[in-house]
């Protein structure tokens, strides 16, 4: 899950960082550089090839970083 979110949060934003980058990254996805237009199209596509709905209404603590999304996530398909 957590290299697949990596591609996937590259590919969203347009290769500006790399997914090694992103795995490497010990920091939150603001600090990367990470932009909220690239955090949408992830979402997008997390939504698109996990068949899952993701609720932005409230605290949104997952979209911090890697270990957040991917700790959020997993909770989430198993569900």
């Amino acid at each position: 899950m957590r290299e697949w979110l990596a591609g996937a949060l590259a590919t969203a934003s347009d290769g500006e960082i790399s997914a090694e980058e992103i795995l490497s990254a010990d920091s939150p996805f603001v600090a990367l550089g990470i932009t909220s237009i690239a955090l949408v199209r992830l979402v997008d596509a997390i939504e698109t090839e996990l068949d899952v709905f993701i609720e932005f209404g409230g605290d949104t603590w997952f979209l911090k970083d890697l270990d957040s999304l991917t700790s959020y996530l997993t909770g989430l398909v198993r569900t």
